[in-house]
C-alpha cells in the first residue's frame, strides 16, 4: 500500500511550522538551521514566510551532519560531503533546528553533534516538516508540520521542489519480515 501526500499538504505543514514559531518567537532574534539534504529547504520556506514581519532579526545557517551519523559507514563507499554554512555566531543565539522528517532522532543528535563545533547556543529547539514517530533516542520536536502515522519499516519519502523538482511525500508500506 502506497500513501502520497500533495504539495498542498507540504505547504500547508509548512505554514504551520512558521505559525508556530512566529507565536512563540515573534521580534525576538532567531536563528534557522537547516540539516542538509532537504531539511535546509524546508528552513528556507519557514524563513521566507517568517520574513514577511517587520523588524525581525532573522538569521539562517545550513548544516551538513555526514562526518556525524553513526551510521556513516554503512551510508555509501564515498558519501557525499557537503558544506554547512553557519554565517552568524553560535554562542548565545536561539537556534531553531529544521529537517524533513524526524524517525528515529539519530540525525537530530547528529546535528547537535555538528552544532556545538560552532560554539554554544543559548538555546535549541526542534522543527520537522514531518513527524513520523518511531524514536530510538529521546528527541521530540517543538514544532510539527505534519504529523504522520506509520509503521516502524515502512518508509518515507520526501521529494521537494528545489532538490527532487517536485514536492511530494511518498509512503510505502513494507511489510515486516
Amino acid at each position: 500500500m502506497e500513501r502520497t501526500l500533495t504539495a498542498e499538504d507540504i505547504a500547508a505543514g509548512v505554514e504551520r511550522l512558521a505559525q508556530a514559531i512566529r507565536e512563540k518567537h515573534l521580534g525576538q532574534p532567531i536563528a534557522l538551521v537547516g540539516i542538509r539534504s532537504r531539511g535546509d529547504e524546508v528552513a528556507e520556506r519557514v524563513l521566507t514566510l517568517l520574513s514577511t514581519e517587520d523588524h525581525w532579526d532573522l538569521s539562517f545557517g545550513v548544516l551538513d551532519i555526514s562526518l556525524y551519523r553513526d551510521d556513516f559507514e554503512h551510508l555509501h563507499e564515498n558519501p557525499s560531503l557537503q558544506e554547512s554554512d553557519i554565517p552568524f555566531l553560535v554562542d548565545g543565539a536561539h537556534i531553531i533546528l529544521v529537517d524533513d522528517v524526524l524517525f528515529t532522532g539519530r540525525t537530530i543528535r547528529a546535528a547537535l553533534d555538528a552544532l556545538s563545533d560552532y560554539g554554544r547556543p543559548a538555546s535549541v529547539e526542534l522543527a520537522v516538516l514531518i513527524d513520523r514517530g518511531h524514536r530510538e533516542m529521546p528527541i521530540q520536536p517543538n514544532y510539527v508540520g505534519i504529523l504522520l502515522d506509520t509503521r516502524r519499516h515502512d518508509h518515507v519519502w520526501v521529494s521537494l521542489e528545489g532538490s527532487d523538482g517536485v514536492d511530494q511525500v511518498q509512503i510505502v508500506a513494507k511489510e515486516n519480515r
